[in-house]
């Protein structure tokens, strides 16, 4: 889902076809709420989604990321891909139709889980990023947690396709996908939203899109690594 000159790791299939079938009903029920299982709508212009922004590598959207609480205030998670080829990373929380309601931060220092930096083990593609001043003062944060059933809980996932300039969302019940890897049904997830969180009911990150494929091979089913204890002791290195 990192549409860059320098790779793709995802296929962007379908995207406008896809996108195109996101109708006015379905964008009416994103600003009531949820919405109706697995289906894909503008997300709202909300506190809670102004914590998710657009990863941009200079002028280019590469990746989605969201900002999880720390000490310091300073935290993103992202997928670990995400961070691979970029040098110039600037995060834009809460970015819509090309404004910066939240400001633009930019990346300094970035956290990859060893399973990644010696292997790129598609089982570890989730990773962290500090950035230059406290984020979360301005936006708030969700928690960070690990070691949750895969669908326990339904979750949203709220994204950046690099074809838009509003991040789009979907609620529906992740799946495994096999003992490391859980999967969602949700249409649209295109070039652009590696990264983007799996938020649950009380605010709590629960997976982030990457892992099997990269994201997936498909705008239609999306992956993330099942967070467990290299994403905890990464967690616990970052914020220390």
């Amino acid at each position: 889902m990192l549409p860059s000159v320098k790779r793709t790791p995802r296929i962007a299939l379908h995207a406008a076809a896809v996108l195109l079938t996101v109708t006015s009903a379905s964008e009416a029920a994103a600003d009531d709420g949820a919405g109706p299982f697995g289906v894909t709508a503008v997300a709202a212009a909300t506190r809670q989604n102004a914590r998710v922004g657009a990863l941009f590598d200079g002028k280019q959207h590469v990746c989605t990321a969201s900002v999880v609480r720390s000490p310091h205030r300073d935290l993103i998670v992202t997928a670990a891909h995400c961070l691979d080829d970029s040098d110039d990373l600037v995060f834009v929380p809460g970015y819509r139709a090309g404004a910066a309601p939240y400001g633009r931060w930019k990346v300094r220092k970035r956290y990859l889980p060893e399973g990644w930096s010696t292997g790129q083990s598609e089982d570890s593609d989730v990773a962290f990023a500090t950035v230059a001043g406290d984020v979360q003062d301005a936006v708030g944060a969700n928690l960070f947690v690990t070691g949750t059933a895969t669908g326990a809980t339904a979750v949203t996932v709220t994204g950046y396709p690099s074809s838009r300039d509003v991040p789009i969302g979907c609620t529906n019940k992740p799946t495994a996908h096999s003992r490391t890897q859980q999967r969602i049904e949700c249409p649209g997830f295109t070039g652009g939203t590696s990264g983007s969180p799996w938020v649950n009911g009380d605010g709590r990150v629960v997976g982030v899109l990457g892992g099997h494929e990269q994201g997936g091979a498909t705008a239609d089913v999306s992956y993330s690594v099942v967070l467990g204890a290299e994403a905890a002791a990464l967690y616990r290195d970052t914020v220390c």
